[in-house]
Formats: structure tokens, C-alpha cells, sequence
């Protein structure tokens, strides 16, 4: 493929991980292609030169070649001679760079190709510079961004903390309440049972004086009878 200015200006090469500047290999091989891409023009030139020179020489005979009798055909019947064809214009001539214009040429493309090569490498370098300013500068921003969100969680983990504390506080207090609550009312149902407890003994003991003092009464009464038919069986027994 022929190269053109415009693959010379456009030309963009490698950083270099390691150090400044572009790929030493790549720029070589461009400035390879721009040598032998000034080898082919220079041999074109010489070729157009020679088929200038030839061109010339071909216009320099043509007007001789004119200037010689033109043969009449044998005229059977009288017919008007032939109208001679004008002689060709001599060629113009190209013009084509001397070979002193070649080297000068040679030389302005290899300065321009140097002048772009020193271009591309301070503009790599204004580039980086660029790009390390502007990621310092993405780092601070996010390690202030970083920094800022961590206090903000930190806040809001303290915040959420102290509520959770709260919340557990509050729920203890009211756990504790509704305890004691629940213990005073098991204490007096307790009491309620007890003074029924004690009530329900209390008539039971009475049920016992009384039953007893009624069986108590009752077996005196039997006794009491049986002495009596005792004393008047005995009695029947002695007047027989």
C-alpha cells in the first residue's frame, strides 16, 4: 500500500509500559516503511524521467515525419487530392523533480517523520502526565467519597445501635412489668384460694365438733336404752 502524508501524520504509535516514550520495534518498522516508500517513489521518478526523455525525443521527430511527400493514389478519375493530416503537436513535456529535488524530498520526509515521531512522543507524554493527574485526582475524589460513606455508616450503625439498645431496654422493662404483673395476680389468686382453703377447713372442722358431739349423743342415747331394757330384763327376771 502507497504511503501517503496523510498516513504519515496520522500515525499513532505504542506506549511503552515501562518507560517513556513509544515502542522502539514499532517506530523502527514505520521509518522502515517510509525508507522503502521513499526508495519506490525515487525509482519512479527515474522511470517517468526516462519516458519523459523518450516523449521528447518522439516530439522532436515528429515534425520531420510531416515534412515528407505524402504519395497520390493512381487516379482513375479525376478526384481532389487528399487533404494532407495536420502534423501531431509535439507532447508536453512532464516536468518531474530533479534528482537534487528527490534527496531534498527524501530529507523533508524523514524531518517530518522525525518532527512527528518527537510530536507523538511529547504528546504521549503530555498524555500521561494528563491521565496520572486525572486518575490522582478520581483517587482523592473517591477516597474522600470512601472516607465520607464510611462515616456515614459508621453514624448510621451507631445510630442503629443505640436504637436496637433501646428497643431491647423497652422491651426488658416491659417484660419485667408484665412479670411482675403476672406474679401479683398469681399471688392473689393464691390468697383467694388460701382464705377459701382455709374457710372450707374451717367448716369442716365444725362439721367434725358437730358430728361428733351428735354421734357422741347419739351412742350415749343407745347406751342409755340398752341400760334400761338391761335393767328391765334383769327385773323380769327376778319376780319369775
Amino acid at each position: 500500500m502507497a504511503l501517503t502524508p496523510e498516513d504519515v501524520v496520522n500515525k499513532r504509535f505504542q506506549q511503552t509500559k515501562f518507560r517513556e516514550g513509544y515502542d522502539q520495534d514499532e517506530v523502527d518498522d514505520f521509518l522502515d516503511e517510509v525508507v522503502v516508500e521513499l526508495r519506490r517513489l525515487t525509482a519512479e521518478n527515474e522511470q517517468l524521467r526516462a519516458e519523459n526523455e523518450e516523449l521528447r525525443a518522439a516530439a522532436s521527430a515528429a515534425p520531420q515525419a510531416a515534412a515528407e511527400p505524402v504519395a497520390e493514389p493512381a487516379a482513375v478519375e479525376p478526384e481532389p487530392a487528399p487533404v494532407p493530416e495536420p502534423a501531431p503537436a509535439p507532447a508536453p513535456a512532464v516536468e518531474l523533480p530533479a534528482q537534487g529535488d528527490d534527496a531534498e524530498t527524501s530529507s523533508s520526509l524523514l524531518v517530518l517523520a522525525r518532527r512527528l515521531h518527537d510530536e507523538h512522543v511529547a504528546e504521549g507524554a503530555r498524555k500521561r502526565d494528563e491521565l496520572i493527574a486525572e486518575a490522582e485526582s478520581r483517587a482523592g475524589t473517591l477516597v474522600r467519597e470512601a472516607e465520607s460513606e464510611s462515616r456515614r455508616l459508621q453514624e448510621e450503625s451507631e445510630g442503629r445501635a443505640q436504637q436496637i439498645v433501646r428497643d431491647a431496654e423497652q422491651h426488658a422493662q416491659k417484660v419485667v412489668g408484665e412479670a411482675e404483673t403476672k406474679e401479683r395476680e398469681i399471688l392473689s389468686n393464691l390468697e383467694t384460694s388460701k382464705s377459701k382453703l382455709e374457710e372450707r377447713i374451717e367448716e369442716l372442722r365444725v362439721f367434725e365438733r358437730d358430728y361428733r358431739t351428735n354421734l357422741r349423743s347419739y351412742i350415749e342415747s343407745q347406751l342409755n336404752d340398752l341400760n334400761v331394757s338391761n335393767a328391765e330384763f334383769d327385773g323380769a327376771a327376778g319376780t319369775r
